[in-house]
């Protein structure tokens, strides 16, 4: 089975090196992701999907039909791109392909998409129902296209994962969760302007000493400069901050600590009050909707010993591609995926398989390398059908 899914593979090498080099040459800023869905629409339906849909919300959503209809496999990879400020147009440069979003994670979505196209060329049958979706709004921390896909567009379409595959960059490790972030917005306000700017000045220079704190490389603590947004009715600063977080119900807890440390911090300027909460901001989407973003990273972690990871180890080992597993480290602020939205709010087993490097995510010289593409392309689709596709073992090529 895995030499018919190398040889097909080889077949479709050059067409998903095209595709990643397309998708990498769209701009595709949150929210600004229509173009770029437009060309993934198209290419699922030349590649033979049974069926490709967009949502309300600019969502892309492809499906292979199986032959029961007892399991669905969800693949996820967003199109957003984050804006680095800096021009980061595609080109090649021997194996790299260099562009905005390369690494995070326009590899990863050519490769899933093309993973469907690779199990239907291969003739491989399927017992259940093999989900791919491109979505929007990912980069904006909030996962807000995937709570659109979980919450309206597969339960209208009549699909409930049973797992997920994201194809975030992971170096085609298994990886399985990762810590998480809480962006907060400190607000300061008195009469006397002199107060509120000293009380401002203190709060930014102790977060600013935490910001030199590393764990095993990576920063715990980020903060802003204040900003005064207007003069009358007294005196106003506004600080935006970000401290990591390790589980998933910790925000609270965070937001109550940095609340704490500090009123501690400025107590006895009676004339100034401090109130800390999560940043939000309306947004709006490429189709027009707006809707209201907390700016929250959970962390999450499917256990190790899931079998949902027992069992794409035991199948990539079996195709020849071991894969260590491990998790994400999010070294940049603003850095997440959307299994703290599958995990955490769904109670989907999720895992993360995809080409490239988290540490060329949010850089402006990002990359990805193509053989990793095409070798995504092969390990995408080998747990898939590993997952929810029928035993081959014994059967004839007539049979399949």
């Amino acid at each position: 089975m895995y030499e018919l899914l190398r040889m097909k593979n080889e077949g479709l090498r050059e067409g998903v090196m095209a595709f990643a080099q397309e998708l990498i040459d769209t701009p595709s800023p949150s929210w600004g992701e229509h173009e770029l869905a437009d060309k993934v629409a198209r290419q699922m339906e030349v590649l033979g999907y049974h069926h490709v849909y967009r949502d309300t919300i600019g969502n892309v959503i492809g499906v292979i039909h199986g032959h029961e209809h007892n399991s669905t496999l969800l693949l996820n990879s967003h199109m957003d791109t984050h804006q680095t400020g800096e021009a980061n147009q595609m080109h090649i440069e021997g194996d790299r392909i260099y562009g905005a979003g390369a690494s995070d994670c326009k590899g990863g979505l050519a490769a899933q998409v093309f993973a469907g196209a690779l199990l239907m060329r291969s003739l491989l049958p399927l017992r259940g129902t093999l989900v791919v979706t491109a979505s929007v709004a990912e980069e904006n921390g909030a996962s807000t296209g995937v709570r659109t896909l979980m919450d309206q567009t597969l339960p209208e379409m009549g699909l409930l994962p049973d797992y997920a595959i994201l194809g975030e960059p992971t170096n085609l490790g298994l990886y399985y969760g990762h810590d998480g972030w809480i962006e907060m917005d400190i607000n300061i306000q008195g009469a006397d302007p002199f107060q509120v700017d000293d009380a401002a000045g203190r709060i930014y220079q102790r977060f600013e000493a935490q910001t030199g704190r590393a764990h095993s490389g990576v920063h715990e603590v980020a903060i802003q400069a204040p900003v005064f947004p207007r003069e009358s009715e007294g005196r106003i600063a506004v600080l935006r901050a970000a401290k990591r977080i390790q589980a998933a119900d910790q925000a609270q807890r965070v937001l109550a600590e940095t609340e704490r440390d500090i009123d501690l911090l400025i107590q006895h300027r009676s004339s100034v009050t401090v109130s800390v909460g999560i940043c939000r901001e309306q947004q709006v989407s490429c189709t027009g909707h707006k809707m209201q973003v907390q700016h929250v990273t959970n962390a999450w972690a499917t256990d190790p010993f899931d079998p949902l990871i027992d069992r794409s180890r035991q199948v990539l080992a079996a195709a020849g591609s071991p894969s260590r597993p491990g998790k994400w480290r999010l070294g940049r602020l603003g850095m997440g995926t959307a299994g703290a939205t599958l995990l955490n709010e769904y109670n989907i087993p999720t895992i993360g398989y995809g080409p490239g490097n988290e540490k060329q995510a949010h850089r402006p010289d990002e990359w990805v390398d193509g053989k990793h593409v095409v070798q995504g392309v092969y390990g995408t689709a080998a747990i898939a059908h590993g997952l929810i596709g029928f035993p081959v073992c014994g059967w004839t090529s007539d049979e399949i």
